[in-house]
């Protein structure tokens, strides 16, 4: 699954370096998240980095874009030219 950030974002610009993938990106009024660029940090660090860091906890599980963890880790693996 692909996370999203809510509209409790705060513009607090920490998550946005913490991604490895460069999926969160300053959207209009807060930060985004592109879906098609989150694996959750799957294939880089066990827990998705943004939500460790972010200090409102306004970062959670998109319920539009479900994916198990094998699907991330192939999305993963696209995203980094690994097979």
């Amino acid at each position: 699954m692909a996370l999203k950030i809510t509209t409790q974002c705060i513009n607090c610009d920490i998550c946005e370096p913490e991604c490895p993938n460069d999926a969160i990106y300053m959207g209009q009024t807060i930060y985004e998240i592109d879906p098609n660029k989150c694996t959750e940090c799957v294939g880089h660090f066990g827990e998705p980095q943004c939500q460790e860091v972010c200090p409102v906890e306004c970062i959670i599980v998109d319920p539009e874009y479900t994916e198990s963890p094998q699907q991330l880790l192939e999305k993963y693996q696209q995203l980094t030219s690994q097979s």
